[in-house]
């Protein structure tokens, strides 16, 4: 008989693992799908307008923003933030590829988390392999995943966000663009996370400038108002990823 009951509290303790295994899978595949911020529909549609940038949504990598006369020799691995749609990146992203030639391939991240997307740096530049020279970054929990992928890359760019493991001693160059209104990546945790980069990361906070300014996804809880226009906002991203990009050219 304790034998007996032995196994049974066996049985009842594993399938009391497997549902509570289940229950977490499901509850966290649930919830990665439910609130996820979606592409402003105006400024998507400016951007699909530009007839000197080629987007293709439906690429294995991710979305693609190529310059429409194919003419790029270095390329932008960029990592959306946690639960933001890739294509809400494509307006503010749009000129590194229409005017300074800079493929840029937007991931979409497994479980609209980039923390769960294991794949490396190979998975995503496949989509332009005749480009030799990349750089990686992402906005808010993208920046964090795409300092992990930083090693594999030429150099490193951060939207909103920092490192969580070191790159003090790597001799990448590294650009931090920062917003001073950010409520989230504040400018705090930018400054307490600043030892984690290499002593000569050039690190930008671009006035005005808050947590969703990066993307046109709209306004998110907790961040702080935005003073600075969309078309400002543009037009320093471009100015800055785009002197590193010629760095490297």
């Amino acid at each position: 008989m304790p034998e007996k009951r032995g196994r049974r509290v066996l049985r009842w303790t594993l399938w009391s693992l497997l549902a509570l295994v289940i229950l977490v899978v499901g509850g966290t595949v649930i919830w990665s799908q439910v609130g996820v911020m979606t592409a402003e529909p105006g400024p998507l549609a400016e951007a699909e307008q530009n007839p000197a940038l080629t987007i293709d949504a439906d690429a294995p990598e991710g979305v693609v923003l190529s310059p429409a006369d194919g003419d790029s020799e270095v390329g932008l691995v960029f990592i959306p933030g946690a639960k933001v749609q890739p294509e809400a990146y494509i307006a503010k992203l749009q000129d590194l590829a229409a005017e300074d030639g800079i493929t840029v391939v937007i991931t979409r991240p497994w479980l609209n988390l980039a923390f769960f997307d294991l794949r490396g740096m190979d998975a995503f530049t496949s989509a332009a392999p005749d480009i030799s020279t990349w750089m990686v970054g992402g906005h808010s929990l993208g920046g964090v995943r795409s300092c992990q992928l930083a090693e594999d890359a030429d150099a490193l760019v951060l939207f909103a966000s920092y490192c969580a493991n070191d790159l003090a001693e790597s001799g990448l160059p590294v650009l931090s663009l920062s917003g001073s209104e950010d409520g989230l990546s504040t400018p705090q945790k930018i400054a307490d996370a600043r030892h984690l980069l290499p002593e000569d990361a050039e690190l930008v906070e671009i006035e005005g400038a808050s947590h969703a300014s990066f993307g046109d996804y709209g306004p998110q809880a907790g961040d702080g108002t935005p003073t600075i226009s969309d078309e400002d906002m543009r037009a320093q991203l471009t100015e800055h990823v785009g002197a590193v990009a010629d760095a490297l050219r």
